[in-house]
């Protein structure tokens, strides 16, 4: 269950890319998205296509173990790697949507996979995203990837908090 704050900070004391704060759209459920390609280049920039099986099965363990321990702090909601495969699907009209593979850039060639946290503060927010990134990689050494930190937006469930009661 999302959480409302009673001291929410404005958009100006995180800059342009922090979260958007108000008393009536408190945000503590985040998206951590990693990119197949897309973001910045990450330090050990070696695609996972040329990592040998032990290397992908650490990195993949890292990713488990990450989860177990927000699992345990309750701060885990889901995660998810996505294959390479799909199809982008749009509703044409005689109940039956067309398939249609473009022509613009296309999410499954931009996200590897993604994780929803839970959590208390933005700042706790980019700490564990700044610790996933650092998951390893080729040589077993840490990828420092950059990851997308999304806030959800989410609405109070009452009219009282809405209104400061």
């Amino acid at each position: 269950m999302s959480r409302i704050r009673d001291r929410l900070r404005p958009r100006s004391e995180h800059g342009h890319n922090g979260p958007y704060l108000t008393k009536e759209f408190a945000m503590a459920k985040y998206l951590l998205l990693k990119h197949y390609r897309g973001a910045p280049a990450a330090v050990n920039d070696v695609p996972m296509t040329e990592w040998t099986p032990e290397e992908i099965s650490a990195h993949v363990q890292y990713m488990q173990d990450f989860a177990t321990k927000l699992e345990g702090t309750g701060e885990f909601v889901d995660g998810q790697a996505l294959a390479p495969e799909g199809t982008f699907v749009r509703y044409g009209g005689e109940g039956r949507p067309p398939v249609t593979d473009g022509p613009f850039a296309e999410t499954k060639d931009l996200i590897a996979g993604w994780m929803v946290i839970d959590v208390d503060t933005y700042e706790r927010a980019l700490e564990l995203a700044g610790e996933l990134s650092a998951a390893p990689g080729a040589g077993g050494k840490p990828i420092h990837e950059w990851l997308e930190l999304r806030p959800f937006l989410t609405a109070p469930s009452t009219t009282m908090e809405c209104h400061g009661g």
